[in-house]
């Protein structure tokens, strides 16, 4: 059972709780993390979902997940990297690059740089079925056949082109 913060449109905690999965109180939100790890080809760390899971089989960015009741964004991103891909790195100096606010929440994208070796990642067999490096036109292709979760494709090439270049507004 995960139990999580509730926040209020400001994104301030309200200090009231609930439970993942049943509805939450009209004019709350949660705040969920996401990560994208890209090696310096430019290639994104990608996982496939478990069968068990929802979006089952499909792949997805490198990790995510809900922050749990008294965690920090940086918290739950390293637990979440942690716990999926056996991975341990360091936020205390990472912002998240983008936050997209949705219907229930705020969803904080964290952007890094690291080659790392898949051969040395611990999958959490409960989660993630496999991992990969992707390119964007492969990450690309595998949406157009329905084989990865339905990000807005403009979303993903905008966080393609942050990776290359993290300004937001060309100077």
């Amino acid at each position: 059972m995960e139990i999580l913060d509730l926040y209020d449109e400001n994104r301030i905690k309200t200090g009231k709780t609930y439970v993942r999965g049943e509805k939450m109180p009209e004019n709350t939100f949660r705040l969920i993390v996401h990560l994208l790890i890209f090696d310096d080809c430019g290639n994104l760390l990608i996982q496939k979902r478990q069968k068990t899971k929802s979006m089952a089989n499909l792949w997805d960015i490198t990790c995510g997940g809900a922050a749990s009741t008294g965690e920090t964004s940086k918290e739950a991103i390293a637990r979440e990297l942690r716990e999926e891909l056996g991975i341990k790195l360091d936020f205390t100096n990472i912002r998240p690059i983008i936050t997209a606010n949705f219907k229930y929440g705020f969803d904080d994208f964290y952007l890094v740089r690291k080659n790392i070796n898949i051969d040395e990642v611990k999958l959490q067999e409960e989660e993630v079925a496999a991992c990969k490096w992707a390119s964007f036109d492969e990450v690309i292709d595998l949406m157009e056949r329905e084989r990865f979760v339905r990000y807005k494709k403009n979303f993903i090439k905008l966080l393609f082109d942050l990776n290359s270049d993290m300004r937001v507004v060309e100077i």
